[in-house]
């Protein structure tokens, strides 16, 4: 599946910033455009951010897949959710591990539990993933201590031998997650995330690589210290801001903030209700004009995050009273791409993959 026209950092500098008014292709080139990425791999069916999901992903059809980066005590790159590993592995059950329980200020916010960096590479491979969210997905604690915590290479490392096996080659889509809270803590993401790409041959134009971040001050200092040649993403959520930044989403996202995102972004990842809020009733309302505001800043649209359960659905798409029971998620799908949107993030690759035929 073709990417879509990102342009790296390097290709931005050369537009001198300049808006871009976006086209929407029709028809099959539309089709073809879309980006389906594989959210935590396909984390509706196999625990999130393993291998196992990685891969699950990949054979579904989805174009990207998407890990979430942090780091261990001695400088390697995992992928979790969050650097607080209690909610995602096994650490609370292991008791040689108690005593590293601690509360810590995570991006202004007290946090009790394990974290990854006061594990080292060789600790954190002793234990095993859990599903992140049991209670609406059950099927999912089938799997619940078979699996390891990846790191970022054993990632590109899978991604490299399922492109060939699948004769497709595949995307990933890497999210750095608090990157000041590391920075702070003196285990930077940035270096070890460009250091890893490069040596992989996959910082370069034309590489199936996008890097996200919901902080904007982290994505310049790719593009300006780092010289990163793949495109950058930034995330947006519906509310508040990014840590540390005087500037909230909603600034960023005004038709002067997203032509001065353009001078070092090249796409964005608002969380789904920016593209369509729900109404108080909990239906789908009317979209708003984000998606139209950021394709005239030359600016691609990927929102986040669709999922098969009643319980993440608009109340017009769920199927029964049951929350874990999946509801009419390809329609919600749909009518999101309908939009004009570029792609979607999911968790059940295989719902958009067949969403995007029907567009």
């Amino acid at each position: 599946m073709a990417a879509p026209a990102l342009a790296g950092p390097g290709e931005k500098a050369a537009q001198t910033g300049a808006a871009q008014t976006a086209t929407t292709p029709a028809g099959n080139g539309r089709k073809a455009a879309l980006l389906i990425v594989g959210h935590r791999g396909a984390s509706g069916y196999r625990p999130e951010h393993t291998l196992a999901s990685y891969e699950l992903a990949a054979r579904m059809g989805a174009d990207y897949m998407e890990p979430d980066l942090v780091i261990t005590k001695d400088g390697v790159l995992v992928c979790r959710h969050e650097p607080e590993i209690g909610g995602t592995t096994d650490v609370a059950s292991r008791p040689e591990f108690a005593d590293r329980k601690r509360t810590v200020v995570l991006d202004g916010v007290s946090v009790t539990g394990w974290w990854t960096h006061d594990f080292t590479l060789p600790e954190l491979k002793t234990l095993r993933a859990t599903e992140r969210i049991p209670a609406i997905r059950q099927q999912n604690t089938l799997y619940d201590g078979r699996f390891e915590v990846p790191t970022f290479q054993e990632v590109l490392d899978l991604r490299k031998r399922l492109s060939k096996e699948l004769d497709r080659e595949l995307g990933v889509f890497p999210e750095t997650k608090h990157p000041t809270y590391f920075k702070n803590l003196g285990l930077a993401l940035e270096g070890p995330l460009v250091r890893t790409l490069r040596r992989n041959g996959l910082d370069r134009r034309g590489a199936k690589v996008f890097v996200q971040s919901f902080e904007a001050t982290n994505l310049r200092e790719l593009a300006d210290r780092y010289r990163i040649q793949v495109p950058l993403v930034f995330l947006t959520g519906a509310s508040g801001g990014p840590f540390n930044d005087p500037r909230s989403y909603a600034d960023y996202l005004t038709p002067a903030g997203l032509r001065e995102l353009n001078d070092y972004v090249s796409g964005l990842g608002p969380e789904k209700g920016q593209i369509i809020p729900r109404k108080a009733d909990g239906t789908l309302g009317t979209p708003t004009s984000l998606v139209r505001d950021a394709h005239r800043a030359g600016l691609k649209v990927i929102p986040y995050t669709f999922r098969a359960e009643n319980s993440f659905l608009p109340a017009e798409l769920r199927v029964g009273a049951d929350p874990s029971a999946y509801g009419k998620a390809i329609d919600e799908q749909v009518t999101f791409l309908r939009t004009g949107i570029d792609g979607l993030f999911t968790d059940n690759p295989d719902v958009g993959v067949l969403a995007r035929t029907l567009v």
